[in-house]
C-alpha cells in the first residue's frame, strides 16, 4: 500500500497521552504517516520515517475527524414555523416531532436519501468523518424499516428509534404502540440497525415503556442507547446505566445519583448543546459530569425540530462558552468521546492502527475552534486515508 507523510503540522491532536502532552496527546511540529486507510505512525516531524509521498499541512493544526454519535438525518420537510414561534416565546415540547413524521411519511425513498446525503456532505465539509443516525420519523413498520435501510447505505452506526414518540395513529392506545415497537416493527427493523434507542421523557415514553423497548431490542441483538433527562428529571439515565447502554444522551436534568451512576459506569453522557441553543433551554452541566469522573461526548443532535445544525465546531464553541468545558475537553469529547459513545476504538484518535480520519484546520491550534466561533476553519478532510 502507498504511504503518505503528512508533515509541517503545527500541532497534532492524537488523543493518546503516550504520544504527546496531556489527555489530547498533543505533539508540536508534528507529522503523520498514513498507510492505506490507517495511521501507521504519528509523532514529531524530526523523527518521521520515509514515505512514498508527502503532503504539506502548511503549518495547520491536525485533529481527528469528529465523531457525531447522535443525529436524526432521515427526514423530510423542516419546522421553520415552529422555530420562529419558539424564538417568539413558545416553549419546546416533544410533540413537534409529529410534524416531521407527516412530511417523512409523504416523501419518497429518493427524496429521503437526497436529504440525508445533503446533510452528510455538509457535516463532512466541517470535519465529521463518523456519524450515527436514527429512524424515528416514520413510526410505522414500513416507514421505520425504510429509514434504516436508507441510513445503512451510508453508515454502520444505524439506530432503531421507533420509540421516538407514540405514533399519532396510536394516540389513544400507547400500550398498543409499544407492543408494535417491540414486536412487528422491531422484527422488520433489527436487520438494518446496530442500536436501539428510546425517548424516555414526559410526552414520549415512561420508564417502564422504555425498559420494554430496550430489552426487546437487546434480545434481537441491538445495543441500547437512551434519550435521557432532556426536558425534565426522570428515569432515563438510571435505566441507561442499568442496561449498560453505550450512552445516555442529553443529560440536561441530573440528580446527584444520576451523575454518580454515570461516573461509575461505562455509559457515556452525550451532551447535545445544539438542542439547548435552539430551544433556549437550560444548558447541560458538563463541568459537573467531568469533575465527577463521567465520560462525556459532544454531538450535534442534528434534526429539523430542536437542533438543526450539522456543525461539530459550533457545538464545541457552545460547550466551551456555556457548559463549563475547556477547549481541550470539548475537542476530546467531540472525537474520542463520540467514539466511546459508539463503543469504537478505531476512530476519534490518530494513533498507529486507527482509521486515518483527520481534519486540517486553518489555524495553528485546535483551540481556535472555540476561539473563532462560526468561522469555517476546516480546510482539509481525510477519511479512511483519502483526502475528500
Amino acid at each position: 500500500m502507498t504511504t503518505t507523510l503528512v508533515t509541517n503540522i503545527a500541532t497534532l491532536v492524537t488523543n493518546d497521552p503516550a504520544l504527546g502532552d496531556g489527555p489530547l496527546g498533543l505533539v508540536e511540529d508534528a507529522a503523520l504517516v498514513i498507510e492505506g486507510d490507517r495511521v501507521a505512525w504519528a509523532g514529531a516531524a524530526k523523527d518521521a520515517p520515509d514515505a512514498d509521498q508527502r503532503h504539506d499541512a502548511r503549518g495547520r493544526a491536525c485533529i481527528p475527524g469528529f465523531v457525531d454519535s447522535h443525529s436524526h438525518l432521515v427526514f423530510a420537510g423542516d419546522r421553520t414555523q415552529e422555530f420562529n414561534a419558539r424564538m417568539s416565546g413558545r416553549a419546546y415540547s416533544a410533540g413537534g416531532i409529529r410534524t416531521t413524521v407527516a412530511a417523512t411519511r409523504a416523501a419518497s425513498d429518493d427524496e429521503l436519501e437526497a436529504n440525508l446525503t445533503r446533510y452528510l456532505d455538509e457535516a463532512l465539509r466541517q470535519g465529521t468523518t463518523t456519524f450515527e443516525t436514527k429512524s424515528g420519523y416514520g413510526l410505522t413498520v414500513e416507514d421505520e424499516a425504510r429509514a434504516l435501510r436508507i441510513a445503512a447505505r451510508h453508515t454502520d452506526e444505524v439506530t432503531y428509534l421507533g420509540a421516538h414518540v407514540v405514533s399519532p395513529d396510536y394516540a389513544d392506545d400507547p400500550a398498543a404502540y409499544v407492543a408494535l415497537v417491540t414486536g412487528e416493527m422491531l422484527d422488520a427493523c433489527a436487520p438494518h440497525a446496530r442500536w436501539v434507542d428510546v425517548f424516555c421523557e414526559k410526552g414520549a415514553f415512561d420508564g417502564d415503556q422504555a425498559r420494554a423497548v430496550l430489552t426487546a431490542g437487546r434480545a434481537k441483538g441491538l445495543l441500547p442507547r437512551v434519550h435521557a433527562n432532556q426536558l425534565s428529571y426522570g428515569p432515563g439515565v438510571q435505566l441507561a446505566v442499568e442496561l449498560d447502554a453505550a450512552s445516555a444522551d442529553h443529560c440536561t436534568h441530573l440528580t446527584d445519583a444520576d451523575v454518580d451512576a454515570l461516573a461509575h459506569s461505562a455509559t457515556v453522557a452525550t451532551l447535545l448543546p445544539g438542542a439547548e441553543f435552539s430551544t433556549r433551554a437550560e444548558w447541560p452541566d458538563a463541568r459537573r459530569l467531568i469533575d465527577a469522573g463521567a465520560t462525556v461526548a459532544l454531538s450535534t443532535d442534528c434534526n429539523p425540530g430542536s437542533s438543526f445544525t450539522s456543525s461539530m465546531p459550533f457545538c464545541i464553541a457552545l460547550a466551551v462558552r456555556d457548559m463549563g468545558m475547556t477547549p481541550d475537553e470539548a475537542l476530546w469529547s467531540a472525537t474520542a468521546g463520540g467514539a466511546a459513545a459508539l463503543r469504537r476504538t478505531d476512530v476519534g484518535r490518530l494513533t498507529p492502527g486507527s482509521r486515518a480520519d483527520l481534519a486540517l484546520l486553518d489555524a495553528p491550534s485546535h483551540v481556535h475552534l472555540a476561539y473563532r466561533p462560526g468561522v469555517p476553519l476546516v480546510r482539509e478532510v481525510w477519511r479512511a486515508g483519502k483526502r475528500i
